[in-house]
């Protein structure tokens, strides 16, 4: 896996960036029969909507989410998302950045207020899922997810913005406790076994 660190994408045209977001989808880790499904997916709407890195694409659109791990401990950080009222990972929309690590990395810093933060490609987990606003305030609608595993740096305290209620530090055995989705828990397993096999 290689690391990146925050940076400026610079400017594409947005086929280019758009091509850029599809490699990433393409160059994912392989995974289970839902994160295969969710490629097919995600690559089929990428054929359909040109303005899918956009939020104004009323369908769906691309999402960068980032699995924050302490290494040591083995834990991963959940927020409790303020829209949808979950235990959730950070992340948030790509605004027509289609390098989806960068995309990663900037909503992992800015919503969770760790510095150093270093986010690793290629991606280790791909997702479909509807979005639904709880105070009615969007209509519903596609994010098309692409996860990266961030590794933050040893002691690392988290500070939540106004976005998130709150955050803590979960072992992956515990992330049935915070009622999560089944594709955070597929997300976790899969980072952690990255993180195992860079160690090797």
């Amino acid at each position: 896996m290689t690391a990146l660190t925050l940076h400026d994408p610079g400017t594409l045209t947005s086929e280019a960036d758009l091509q850029v977001a599809r490699a990433a989808v393409v160059a994912a880790l392989p995974g289970d029969p839902e994160h295969e499904a969710a490629r097919a997916r995600i690559l089929a709407f990428l054929d359909s909507h040109p303005d899918a890195l956009h939020r104004t694409c009323l369908d769906g659109h691309l999402t960068g989410s980032a699995l924050v791990v302490e290494p040591q401990r083995r834990r991963v950080l959940l927020l409790f998302h303020a829209k949808v009222r979950r235990w959730l990972q950070p992340g948030g929309h790509a605004d027509g950045d289609g390098c989806l690590a960068h995309v990663a990395l900037r909503e992992a810093t800015e919503e969770t207020g760790i510095q150093g933060l270093r986010v690793l490609t290629p991606a280790i987990d791909l997702d479909v899922h509807l979005f639904h606003h709880a105070a009615g305030a969007e209509p519903d609608h596609l994010h098309l997810d692409v996860r990266h595993l961030v590794l933050c740096p040893e002691g690392a305290r988290a500070v939540t913005n106004d976005e998130s209620h709150g955050h803590a530090w979960v072992g992956v055995e515990d992330l049935d406790r915070y009622d999560v989705d089944p594709g955070t828990i597929r997300m976790a397993r899969a980072g952690l076994r990255a993180l195992d096999q860079m160690r090797r």
